[in-house]
């Protein structure tokens, strides 16, 4: 269940590495051959695009293909537009990167979405009830037109798993909710029992591990954990590698456990 982000700065990278983005992919190949064993997806793409790195992250995609082709990839894009461009967005994401889901903003409505769902074996992960406290600005806010009056991100939950599905592939969309809000996992599990969740927020954001899980895994519902800069900053020096498998290894390990006291 563990995603492993993929976020190099290159301010962070190891001591030893030379601040060039032709070391950024130097390290994150590193840590995709150290955490591939442990991981159910990898994750990435702003701190790629803010460096001018676009090329790097395609080599990624690549270099990921040929160690890792079992284990998907999430292009964290958190995309919002319609019509063509929203088209030209999917295309970014699917064909010129390859990846196997992207992530969205729903804001814009279903017209947003539908290019991406055009690719049926692709998939979507919809921003729903995110981990940073601003959320709360829209997300938790109350619809007053709609019956018992939902919060906004209760109602996304519900077109994910229903209208917005549209008789497409069970699963094909996912929920982005932070692993800061437990109570708000089980919620949304509730509202889409068969939706995928990637989680954001274990490790350096203090979401914990345990509670993610038994708030938002059942027998019916994917959860994606996942856990970037605890993993990838885990050590400084040259042994970052071996650090970042290390722990990668024991979230794995407590993810699982905590499934297995379900």
């Amino acid at each position: 269940m563990l995603c492993v982000g993929l976020d190099p700065d290159m301010g962070k990278l190891p001591t030893h590495l030379p601040k060039t983005k032709s070391a950024v992919f130097d390290f994150c190949a590193a840590i995709v051959d150290a955490t591939a064993e442990m991981a159910c997806s990898f994750k990435q793409i702003a701190y790629f695009a803010a460096m001018g790195a676009e090329s790097e992250l395609e080599r990624l995609m690549r270099h990921m293909r040929d160690v890792a082709p079992h284990v998907p990839v999430i292009l964290d894009a958190k995309r919002g537009d319609i019509g063509s461009t929203a088209e030209q967005y999917a295309t970014e994401a699917f064909e010129r990167y390859g990846a196997d889901a992207v992530t969205l903003s729903p804001f814009m409505g279903h017209d947003s979405v539908t290019p991406y769902l055009k690719y049926k074996d692709k998939g979507v992960f919809l921003l729903c009830r995110t981990s940073n406290p601003g959320g709360d600005d829209l997300q938790n806010q109350r619809l007053m037109d709609e019956p018992g009056n939902p919060r906004l991100f209760e109602h996304v939950a519900q077109l994910a798993e229903g209208a917005w599905l549209n008789g497409g592939p069970q699963g094909q969309i996912g929920l982005v909710v932070g692993a800061t809000y437990p109570a708000e996992i089980r919620r949304v599990r509730s509202l889409a029992p068969t939706a995928p969740l990637l989680i954001p927020g274990v490790g350096a954001q203090g979401g914990d591990a345990v509670a993610t899980i038994q708030a938002g895994a059942t027998a019916e519902g994917l959860v994606v954990v996942n856990s970037s800069r605890a993993i990838m900053y885990a050590s400084s020096g040259d042994d970052y590698a071996k650090a970042a498998q290390r722990v990668a290894r024991d979230t794995r390990d407590t993810l699982n456990a905590a499934r297995t006291t379900l």
